[in-house]
């Protein structure tokens, strides 16, 4: 069966970096968009940044350009978020999502609806 498996996440200080790496096993992850969400205890699931399945295209909203960016490598089956400048405001559980839409015409990237397969997600702290 299809798992997506989210690492990297953990405690950094404030305006430090970490990079969260994305994995699957069941398909073949270059085929598919994938998303980054994250959810703050008490709070609605926010969707940070996707990526098309080649990689040519990227969605961000405006509130996450900037300090967080997508990238992936197809040869190494690899998504990465990669996060700078970190705030506590960041701190929440990041999870991968992958699509079989390989890229995206319209907001629907937005839409956890969208995605086929989930990740349990990565505990990323953002704390002094």
């Amino acid at each position: 069966q299809v798992q997506l498996v989210e690492s990297g996440g953990g405690l950094e200080q404030p305006g430090g970096s970490l990079r969260l790496s994305c994995t699957a096993s069941g398909i073949r992850l270059s085929a598919y968009s994938v998303a980054w969400f994250r959810q703050a205890p008490g709070k609605e699931r926010e969707f940070v940044n996707a990526i098309s399945s080649n990689g040519v295209y990227t969605y961000y909203p405006d509130s996450m350009k900037g300090r967080f960016t997508v990238s992936r490598d197809n040869a190494l089956g690899t998504v990465y978020l990669q996060m700078n400048n970190l705030e506590p405001a960041d701190t929440a559980v990041y999870s991968c999502a992958a699509s079989r839409i390989s890229s995206f015409t319209n907001d629907y990237y937005r839409a956890t609806q969208a995605y086929d397969y989930w990740g349990q997600g990565t505990q990323v702290t953002v704390s002094s």
